[in-house]
């Protein structure tokens, strides 16, 4: 696997290196002590699966507050869809702004989002399925968002933001974070 820092402290871009051959590909997509090389977390409790079905449509951005903060590690297993991360911790140099990076079923990348990262994404066609592997259990009491349309942060989406949630619509601004 290739890890690549990205322009936000702890962010993670790992590509793996598929082996092909005439039958396809093996790759691997996790490796402990690889993670552990690069001073990631190895610790994972729970996996989750989204299917989004209409380009366009935006889930996010969300994070769990302390004190069960959770990092995930984030793959498009089907379609590709625009991955994008602000940072809200209030003591961050790098404090309301934003990183997209393009996760594909063909390009095969993994996002590693340490926690202290709100998180969404924009599918940019229709059908995409991202595949979570997070290090805490969810508590709902601790779900936080943000809004992703907060001008203040100022997400450029590739496409008209459409299908957002109840949940997700009525989110806080940045400024409105505690």
């Amino acid at each position: 696997m290739k890890f690549t820092p990205t322009q936000m402290d702890g962010v993670w871009l790992i590509e793996p290196e598929p082996r092909r051959d005439e039958r396809g590909y093996f790759a691997r997509t996790y490796c402990e002590e690889e993670f552990t090389q690069h001073d990631l977390n190895t610790r994972w409790v729970q996996q989750n699966q989204t299917m989004t079905k209409n380009e366009g449509s935006v889930r996010g951005m969300h994070w769990q507050a302390d004190p069960k903060p959770e990092a995930k590690l984030v793959r498009c297993v089907a379609g590709r869809v625009l991955d994008v991360l602000v940072d809200v911790r209030p003591d961050s140099a790098s404090f309301g702004q934003w990183q997209a990076i393009e996760l594909s079923a063909q390009n095969m990348h993994a996002l590693y989002i340490p926690h202290g990262f709100a998180h969404g994404f924009q599918c940019l066609e229709d059908s995409c399925e991202l595949f979570y592997l997070m290090s805490e259990f969810y508590y709902g009491d601790l779900a936080r968002g943000l809004r992703c349309d907060d001008p203040q942060v100022g997400i450029v989406w590739p496409l008209p933001v459409r299908n957002l949630s109840a949940r997700d619509t009525g989110l806080p601004l940045l400024q409105e974070l505690a």
